[in-house]
């Protein structure tokens, strides 16, 4: 049985068993973990998973995809779930426990992936896995980089993140036209910020839309008084504040947005 890799899905299937079993060590979690993989293909990741967590799902949109892991891997025998991992509900999988979660990500949809993750911190402890290699390094930059943005913001804020190690195009079939980078976030147990999520998500958005301009004109769009935006943090660009100066912005203007 062969399954094709198909564009609009952005297949790209990891054959290299080197990189595919250091993907797996990327995950710190113990093995009674509940992790899932998302888009697991034809399983080279998912045989380098299941031999650290014998309780392994996946969730997996190809019919393609899911009839070659149905016939190849009956360990995951009730653990494949046929989903659309944007669409499908996560916490309701979880059931008010915690899990890791990892893959080798579509790239054209790994930032949706991110922000849903982002959604559901409460529920997922621990991320790893393959992204684009600008993606991945716009999770993991300090502020003041160029690189640095809203992802990088929203997840530092509640995980630890790290850039684990850089992956060539040959790693994969069909090779893909980047470089690829495997990434780890865990979340943090403390120092999580005290603040009005939906306010922060939209404050970060609104000042790295015009991310070269200045808070004070960035930030133009939304009703904040004249005289607050006197405070010396709005002569700053977007990118000059950490994670925690946007909290404090955040704070400083959420009575009037």
């Amino acid at each position: 049985m062969k399954v094709r890799a198909k564009k609009h899905l952005g297949q790209h299937f990891l054959h290299d068993d080197n990189i595919a079993g250091r993907v797996a060590g990327s995950l710190s979690s113990p093995p009674e973990t509940t992790v899932l993989e998302i888009g697991p293909g034809t399983g080279n990741l998912t045989r380098h998973l299941l031999e650290r967590y014998p309780g392994l799902y996946v969730i997996e949109i190809d019919k393609e995809s899911v009839d070659y892991l149905k016939a190849h891997f009956p360990a995951l025998h009730g653990h494949i779930i046929e989903e659309d991992f944007l669409k499908w509900d996560l916490r309701a999988f979880a059931g008010g426990e915690t899990l890791a979660v990892t893959g080798n990500f579509p790239y054209h949809i790994s930032t949706q992936i991110l922000f849903k993750v982002w959604e559901h911190k409460d529920t997922v402890h621990e991320f790893s896995g393959m992204f684009q290699r600008e993606v991945a390094r716009r999770i993991t930059a300090p502020h003041g980089s160029k690189t640095y943005g809203i992802l990088s913001v929203l997840l530092q804020l509640w995980y630890d993140t790290e850039y684990l190690f850089e992956v060539a195009p040959g790693a994969f079939q069909p090779p893909p036209k980047v470089q690829s980078a495997v990434i780890r976030m865990t979340r943090k147990t403390n120092g999580i910020p005290s603040v009005d999520e939906a306010k922060l998500k939209t404050v970060v958005k609104t000042a790295f839309g015009l991310r070269r301009k200045t808070l004070k004109n960035s930030l133009k769009s939304l009703p904040i008084p004249a005289e607050l935006t006197e405070d010396s943090i709005f002569a700053l660009r977007a990118e000059q504040l950490s994670p925690t100066d946007f909290v404090r912005l955040t704070k400083m203007v959420e009575r009037y947005i």
